[in-house]
This record gives C-alpha cells, sequence and structure tokens, in this order.
C-alpha cells in the first residue's frame, strides 16, 4: 500500500507545488557596420544552474492550484462581477479550461454510472430467467463489449458515427439534414460518449450481477412464491436486498472509473468538444514542454474530486456494517 499508492500520491502532491524554474533571458549587443542591435535569448547555463540547488523547481505553494489554467479564483471574481445573470456566469465558467473537463467528467460520471449498472442488473435477470441451454450463448454476447479492446471498440462506434458509416447514415435521414455530423456538434458527441462509456461498462455490471443473482437463496423464493407474492415483489423483497452490497460495490467501482474517463475522448477525437480531467492532465503531459506542476495539480484536484463523490457511498458502507457489527 505504501510502496504503490501512498508513495505516488505525495509525490504527485509535492510536485504540484513546485514551479519550473524561469529561464534566465540575456541581452545580446550585435554591433556591425550599420550599427549595433540588441537581442535576447535563453541562458542555458545559467537556467540550468538553478536546478542544481533546487531539483524539483522553485516552491510557489498553492498557486498552481488557483492559476486560470485551474481553479481560476481570480478569474471568477472577475466574472461575477460582470455577469448579466447565473446562466451568462456558468457560460463564462465553463469556458474556463479546468471547469469545462470537470463540467463534461461530472455529466459523464453522473449519466454513464447509474445506466450502467440498470442495464447490466437487467440483462443479468434476463439472462437468469433463460432456459440453461441458451445461457452459455447469452453470457458470450453479454461480455462481448468487455471482450473488444476499449480503443478499438471505440474507434469502431467512431466510424459507426460518420457521415458515411451506417448509424451517421441513419441520423442525417432522421434529422432531414444531409449536412448533419456528430463530430461537428458538441451535443451529440457528449451523447455518443456517454452511449459508448454506457455500452462498454455494462458488462462488468452484468457479471457481478448475474454471479450475485446465483446466490439468491432459493427457500427464501420458494416461500415467497408459496405465500403469493408476485414476480415484482419477490425482486423488490428478496432479491434486491440480497444484491445491495454488489451494488455498493458496483457505485464504487464505478464512480472511479467513470470519473477517470479518457480513452473514448482520444479514440473519438473529440478533444474539440469534451475534454476530463483525466484528458487535461494528458494534453499537459503531452505539450512540447512538460506541464508536470500543471498535470500534477490537476491529478490531486482529481483525487479530491473522486473522494468528494465517493464519500455518500463510504458513508453509508460505514453505517451499514456498523449496525451489523452492533
Amino acid at each position: 500500500m505504501l510502496l504503490f499508492i501512498a508513495l505516488p500520491i505525495v509525490s504527485v502532491i509535492i510536485q504540484s507545488v513546485y514551479a519550473p524554474h524561469e529561464q534566465v533571458i540575456r541581452e545580446i549587443e550585435n554591433c556591425g557596420v550599420f550599427g549595433c542591435t540588441t537581442s535576447t535569448m535563453v541562458d542555458v547555463e545559467a537556467t540550468a544552474a538553478q536546478s542544481e540547488g533546487a531539483p524539483m523547481g522553485r516552491f510557489v505553494g498553492g498557486d498552481i492550484f488557483t492559476d486560470r489554467s485551474h481553479l481560476a479564483t481570480s478569474e471568477i471574481g472577475v466574472l461575477w462581477s460582470t455577469a448579466t445573470n447565473i446562466g451568462d456566469f456558468l457560460d463564462q465558467l465553463l469556458n474556463l479550461p479546468f471547469y469545462g473537463a470537470l463540467a463534461f467528467t461530472l455529466t459523464y460520471t453522473a449519466l454513464v454510472t447509474p445506466l450502467s449498472i440498470l442495464l447490466g442488473f437487467a440483462i443479468a435477470l434476463a439472462v437468469n430467467a433463460i432456459p440453461k441451454l441458451f445461457r452459455g450463448p447469452a453470457i458470450f454476447f453479454s461480455l462481448l463489449p468487455m471482450i473488444v479492446t476499449p480503443l478499438v471498440g471505440a474507434l469502431i462506434l467512431f466510424w459507426m458515427v460518420d457521415a458515411r458509416g451506417i448509424l451517421g447514415s441513419v441520423l442525417q435521414a432522421l434529422a432531414g439534414d444531409p449536412n448533419l455530423s456528430v463530430k461537428a456538434s458538441t451535443p451529440l458527441m457528449w451523447t455518443m460518449l456517454i452511449i459508448y462509456g454506457t455500452w462498454a461498462s455494462t458488462p462488468f455490471a452484468f457479471v457481478v450481477y448475474y454471479a450475485g443473482l446465483q446466490t439468491v437463496p432459493q427457500d427464501t423464493l420458494e416461500s415467497a412464491m408459496i405465500d403469493g407474492a408476485t414476480r415484482w415483489q419477490r425482486l423488490r423483497f428478496v432479491v434486491l436486498p440480497h444484491l445491495l452490497p454488489l451494488t455498493t460495490f458496483l457505485l464504487l467501482i464505478k464512480i472511479m472509473d467513470n470519473f477517470r474517463v479518457f480513452e473514448p475522448i482520444v479514440s473519438f477525437n473529440a478533444g474539440a468538444h469534451a475534454q476530463s480531467l483525466s484528458y487535461f492532465i494528458y494534453s499537459d503531459l503531452s505539450s512540447t514542454n512538460q506541464l508536470l506542476s500543471s498535470a500534477a495539480a490537476t491529478s490531486v484536484l482529481t483525487i479530491l474530486g473522486i473522494i468528494i463523490l465517493l464519500s455518500p457511498v463510504i458513508l453509508r458502507t460505514w453505517k451499514s456494517f456498523g449496525r451489523a457489527s452492533s
């Protein structure tokens, strides 16, 4: 735990309060037959010498967290004082890089998490109800999204929604607009990313719930049937309470997983329409000048976001175990 979890997190936190040393600029005077000119250049040796005494960089504290690329505290104050109404303020707020990425990340997590869990539960119930002879093929087809590599699956759907693809052509026909393009529309791109996320993460919920259904006490179900309980009543009062711990487990896993959404944005080439916090970190690290401190600050904020989202589930689990032990 210390080696693979705690130490990397501590390392990221330390990096987030240090910024790279500022470049040392020198003025150079060049003289010729037509006079002298002054130019500036980076003194590589002097800049490198700064790192000898302070290899981590210069200590800036929380300045990186509050700059325009992150929490933008100064910019928010200006926006609030100049905005005409709350809608105008929110529109301008979402134009800031961090808050735009946070908006998509929260939207994706809030929709994909419950949709994948509900759909996985419905598929598990359906597969568990069919004859055993057909369960094998049904399980195989239900697991196909998990078997296919996420990047490949996203690329396949990306090609399908292209204007020349099957889904793209159908959307154009339904909308009556031959120029309609999912790739050029931010709302449609968000919709496709959410659909793909639900499709890709549903099989895991299906596997967990299907395994849980095999452990439901049959005696209890038979007793409920003898007492005249309907199928819905058996599901509500016997099956769902039995699967509640699995639902809590799925919520924890899905929230953490969906809050770190990254691959679909890369696969769909959707960086112009949707950026998540993980994609924000990737952009910092893949830029010409690697912005390690900025990426570290975003990573810390991402960890805090996950902790905040998981807090209600963790507290509920803690209370449940407390009641069970007492």
